[in-house]
């Protein structure tokens, strides 16, 4: 569903983009996505609209087929960028799964501040983007996801998350279309 518009109480929601995430092989440049994500906060920003930057710092208990291939997270992996001027009015959110919203107390922190939309932005686009996204949705959310904004160290996943996934749970645009709906 393409942007119709951007409620008045919208947050920002920008997902581990960090030292240790987007220096991994991804389908798109890094600096591209790091850029169009600058653009977003610079603007929300400027709006007072919520801010909430997320880090992954490891993963929930359970088995799965990672295993010992996933290096133990250090504090210079889960470290965000600088790219992203992080500030002292932002929420950082520190995670130990895929969404942002699990165990972290996200969902209280944005309802106390009567937000009713989240613009979803990050690395991985079939990952933590998509699990947040998806909370969000279950939670009652107006998603967008920035499509232009979101990459993946897989491109058929982040493909098949934005062409089949985003389409039954959000409203999806660029950054530009994004812009263009909080100007409106």
């Amino acid at each position: 569903m393409p942007i119709s518009a951007i409620d008045p109480k919208t947050a920002l929601i920008v997902v581990d983009l960090q030292n240790g995430i987007v220096s991994l092989p991804l389908a798109h440049p890094a600096a591209d996505v790091l850029a169009r994500n600058a653009e977003l906060l610079a603007e929300f920003r400027r709006r007072d609209l919520p801010v909430v930057l997320v880090n992954v710092a490891g993963g929930p208990a359970g088995r799965n087929d990672l295993g010992a291939s996933f290096p133990a997270p250090t504090p210079q992996w889960t470290e965000l960028v600088p790219e992203l001027g992080a500030t002292d009015t932002d929420h950082l959110v520190t995670k130990h799964s895929r969404s942002a919203f699990t165990k972290t107390g996200l969902d209280a922190w944005l309802r106390d501040r009567g937000v009713t939309q989240v613009v979803v932005t990050g690395i991985a686009t079939s990952s933590g983007v998509e699990s947040t996204a998806r909370d969000a949705h279950e939670q009652g959310y107006h998603v967008t996801v920035a499509t232009d904004a979101v990459t993946d160290t897989d491109g058929t996943a982040h493909d098949h998350s934005i062409a089949k996934i985003y389409p039954r749970i959000a409203e999806t645009g660029t950054v530009k279309d994004i812009l263009t709906a909080l100007t409106a």
